[in-house]
C-alpha cells in the first residue's frame, strides 16, 4: 500500500471512482449524492498537489483532497490551524479495507509536518452509519448545520444538512 499525489494522468480515474461513489450513494442515501464535479477543479488539486490516491498492487484503490482552507463549510469556526479532507471514493474492488483509518493515520503526519493542529472533514446528511464510521475513526462529531452561503459550493451543499468532525492533533 502506497499514499502519493495524484497525477494528470489519474484524472478519468479519479472521476471514474467519483462516478462509481456517486452510483453508491444513490443506492445507499438517494436524498444526498454527489454532483458531477467541475474537470477544472480537479485538475487544479492535482497540479497543486491536493489530490491524493492509495495504490494497491498497481491500482487506484482510493482517492481524496485536501484543503488547508474551508471557510464557505466551517464558516466561523474556520482557523488557519487545520487540514480539511474532502471527497474520499473507494473503487469498490477495494470497499471494506477501511481506508478512512487509514488516511486519517497517514493524514495526522501529513498535518503535524505542515505544523497544523486539526484534522477536520465534512459530509451532508444525517448518515448515522457514516457518522458512526467516522467516529470510531478518531473523529469527534462537532454537530450539523445549514450553512449560510453555498453559492460558491457544490450542489450537495445546497439544502443539506452538513456534518462537522474534527481530531486535535
Amino acid at each position: 500500500m502506497t499514499i502519493t499525489h495524484s497525477n494528470l494522468e489519474d484524472i478519468s480515474e479519479i472521476f471514474r471512482l467519483y462516478k462509481l461513489a456517486t452510483d453508491f450513494q444513490n443506492l445507499k442515501f438517494p436524498e444526498n449524492q454527489w454532483p458531477e464535479f467541475d474537470q477544472k477543479l480537479i485538475k487544479t488539486e492535482v497540479l497543486e498537489n491536493r489530490q491524493f490516491k492509495l495504490i494497491i498492487d498497481s491500482k487506484i484503490a482510493c482517492i481524496w483532497a485536501l484543503t488547508f482552507s474551508d471557510i464557505q463549510i466551517w464558516e466561523a469556526r474556520e482557523n488557519h490551524a487545520s487540514i480539511y479532507i474532502h471527497r474520499i471514493a473507494t473503487n469498490p474492488e477495494f470497499r471494506g479495507n477501511n481506508f478512512v483509518q487509514t488516511i486519517v493515520d497517514w493524514a495526522k503526519n501529513y498535518a503535524l509536518k505542515h505544523n497544523k493542529q486539526f484534522i477536520r472533514m465534512d459530509t451532508c446528511g444525517n448518515n448515522q452509519k457514516l457518522i458512526s464510521h467516522y467516529t470510531n475513526s478518531g473523529f469527534e462529531f462537532l454537530g450539523m448545520k445549514k450553512l449560510k452561503n453555498t453559492s460558491d459550493l457544490p450542489s450537495h451543499y445546497h439544502k443539506a444538512d452538513v456534518c462537522y468532525f474534527e481530531i486535535k492533533l
